[in-house]
């Protein structure tokens, strides 16, 4: 291949079909669509995702729901209504050709439709037919509704986020979501390879949200089998690694991160402090951990002298890491965005143009797509209605019976 050719984008020719919603569901979807598939997402006709709804914030002056454009791009929208045996006929048509299908209804639902697994694969026996839930299609809570804050806390992620002593957090963003997103998309990827190179057909996937956040702990879930003890809450604090936090400075914050026995010497020259490197409560990062409240006062009060830029400026002189705790608007304007190409912009019919973060999927002979702003509210119905060789009546009269929009 000559240099200045690309490939196309890794899962171009493939179909999948989204009948998923919120976040979970989508955020999946939505890689596969910046892989070049073509995603087809199926929305209810009366507001279509409820993320639509979810405002304020909307995108600049416009009434799009930032919320909802965030995770919907590279898709086309076809607003059906699956309440109806006309509207479930279009899924079933759809479903017949795609290669992957991804819904996040609660268990039994889509079976009680006729448009389960079961049904699908009947004509379509190389269908990846991926279901996510709160809690999985088995075991005694597996018909509980679920929400991020619940899989946060029941999970235990709350358990360890936040600081000593003081009320739980939830991480920032919907992260038991976005994990089972992820797991979705890694376990529809593994199928296709296999149902490819083996030949052996589709599948079901069962992924839950509460299996995500629960695989998510890792060391921290081994932390309490090694020793019986759960992990607490610990700020920017690192259990096992001293020190590794965030300190105040004189104007805000500062986080450094000695995360290797190589760092610390460098970081007490740094501050002007060598003799702490032979300080017996300090001189391995295991007494370090032990005399942590000790080491934490002698620092923060060395620290706290600087304003932030000082400090980084500082540290970095003796290659410490050291950071500023940036807020987004700080994110989307660090020069590493623009060498990255992680600030990508979009045209949409009624925003204007949109920006969202890239994909940090990269190739170096392939590509991932940005082609498809976020659809509106059934915008491809009818085109993907023609795909299935509607006629422009027959589409004509599915509107008018309230089963497509």
């Amino acid at each position: 291949m000559a240099d200045d050719e690309t490939e196309a984008a890794p899962l171009e020719g493939l179909t999948v079909l989204d009948a998923s919603r919120v976040l979970s569901g989508p955020f999946c979807t939505m890689q596969l669509g910046d892989l070049g598939a073509d995603v087809i997402k199926v929305e209810r006709p009366d507001g279509g995702d409820q993320t639509r709804g979810w405002k304020p914030p909307t995108y600049g002056d416009s009434e799009e729901s930032a919320y909802y454009l965030s995770i919907n791009r590279n898709k086309r929208s076809i607003a059906v209504n699956l309440t109806t045996e006309h509207g479930r006929e279009i899924l079933r048509n759809i479903a017949a050709d795609a290669d992957v299908l991804v819904e996040n209804f609660r268990v039994g639902q889509m079976d009680s439709w006729g448009l389960g697994y079961e049904d699908l694969k009947e004509d379509n026996p190389d269908l990846v037919y991926c279901h996510i839930t709160g809690y999985g299609e088995t075991g005694p809570y597996s018909e509980r509704p679920a929400y991020d804050l619940i899989m946060q806390a029941e999970g235990g992620m709350m358990s360890i986020t936040g600081e000593q002593g003081r009320e739980p957090v939830r991480v920032g963003v919907a992260i038991a979501d976005i994990a089972a997103g992820m797991y979705a998309t890694q376990a529809i990827l593994a199928r296709l390879f296999r149902r490819e190179f083996a030949d052996s057909g589709g599948d079901k996937l069962d992924i839950s949200l509460f299996d995500s956040i629960v695989a998510w702990q890792t060391y921290m879930a081994s932390y309490y089998f090694g020793t019986g003890d759960p992990p607490g809450r610990m700020g920017s604090r690192h259990p096992t690694i001293a020190p590794y936090q965030a300190f105040p400075t004189k104007d805000d914050y500062v986080v450094v991160a000695c995360a290797s026995e190589h760092i610390w010497p460098r970081f007490c020259r740094a501050l002007d402090r060598e003799e702490l490197v032979e300080d017996e409560r300090f001189e391995t990062n295991e007494k370090r951990v032990d005399n942590r409240e000790e080491l934490d006062a002698i620092l923060g009060a060395e620290i706290e002298k600087y304003t932030t830029a000082e400090i980084v400026e500082q540290l970095q002189e003796h290659d410490v890491p050291a950071r500023a705790v940036n807020d987004m608007a700080d994110v989307f304007s660090h020069p590493q965005m623009e060498a990255r190409n992680m600030r990508r912009t979009m045209s949409h019919p009624t925003v204007g143009e949109v920006e969202m973060p890239g994909s940090p999927m990269n190739f170096q002979n392939g590509q991932t797509a940005f082609d498809e702003h976020p659809p509106g509210l059934g915008e491809q119905t009818a085109e993907i209605l023609d795909e299935l060789d509607y006629t422009e009546e027959e589409i004509a009269a599915l509107r008018d019976d309230g089963v497509v929009r």
